[in-house]
C-alpha cells in the first residue's frame, strides 16, 4: 500500500482535532487541551480544536502547518511543523481566545511554560506526530517526517526540534530512530502535578 502525503486543508479539521487531542494526552488521562478547556469530555473539546485549526491567529496548530498521510484515500496520520518566531505563545493565546477560551487558557499555558526551553527562532519545530491505531508499523510516521524534512531543507532550514514528555519512551525512541538526538531535559513539579510526567525532553535533528 502506497502512503500519500499531502498538505492539510480546512476540510481536514475534524481529523486534525482528533490527532491533536490524541497527541496531547499521549497515554495520560489529561493533556494540555483538557486543562485549557477545563474538561476531558471529547464531545466538548473536539469542536474547539476543530475551530482552533482555522483561526485567524496563526498558531502552531493552524491547519496550514500540517501534513496528512493517506492510505487508500483514508487519513491515517498527521505531522505539524512550524516556525517558533511566527507561531508564538501569544499567537496561540490569541487563537484560543478566538474559539472562546478565557483567562483559563493563560493559566493553563503557565503550566507548560515551566518546561520552556530557549529555542532557536530559526529552528523548525515538529509536533502532533500521530497515526491512527491499526496503522502502526506500516511506515506512516517515517514517511511524514521524510517529506517534512525534505520540504524544510528546500526552505533553507537545517535544524529541526521536537518536545516530548519525559517518560514517553516509545515516542522518544521513534524520534531517535528518525535521527533525532536528545539535547536537553527539564523537570518541573507543576507539570508533574498536572500531568503525572516529570517534564519534557528537547530532541534535535540536523539535516
Amino acid at each position: 500500500m502506497a502512503i500519500n502525503i499531502r498538505k492539510a486543508t480546512e476540510n481536514d479539521s475534524p481529523f486534525l482535532a482528533k490527532m491533536m487531542l490524541q497527541s496531547s494526552r499521549a497515554g495520560k488521562k489529561d493533556g494540555i487541551f483538557d486543562l485549557i478547556f477545563n474538561t476531558n469530555d471529547d464531545s466538548k473539546i473536539l469542536p474547539k480544536l476543530e475551530a482552533l485549526t482555522k483561526t485567524t491567529a496563526k498558531a502552531h496548530c493552524n491547519f496550514n502547518n500540517f501534513l496528512i498521510a493517506e492510505l487508500d484515500g483514508k487519513s491515517v496520520g498527521t505531522l505539524c511543523s512550524y516556525e517558533p518566531r511566527i507561531a508564538t505563545k501569544e499567537a496561540f493565546i490569541d487563537a484560543l481566545q478566538e474559539v472562546g477560551c478565557g483567562e483559563n487558557c493563560v493559566e493553563a499555558l503557565d503550566v507548560m511554560s515551566c518546561c520552556d526551553f530557549a529555542l532557536n527562532k530559526r529552528t523548525l519545530m515538529f509536533d502532533f506526530m500521530e497515526e491512527l491505531e491499526g496503522f502502526i508499523d506500516v511506515g506512516v510516521l517515517k514517511t511524514l517526517m521524510t517529506k517534512s524534512l525534505l520540504t524544510a531543507r528546500l526552505k533553507g532550514y537545517r535544524i529541526g526540534q521536537a518536545l516530548v514528555e519525559i517518560g514517553s519512551l516509545e515516542t522518544i525512541l521513534f524520534y531517535k530512530k528518525l535521527g533525532f538526538k536528545q539535547v536537553q531535559e527539564k523537570e518541573c513539579e507543576l507539570y508533574k502535578e498536572k500531568f503525572g510526567r516529570a517534564g519534557q525532553v528537547l530532541l534535535e535533528i540536523e539535516f
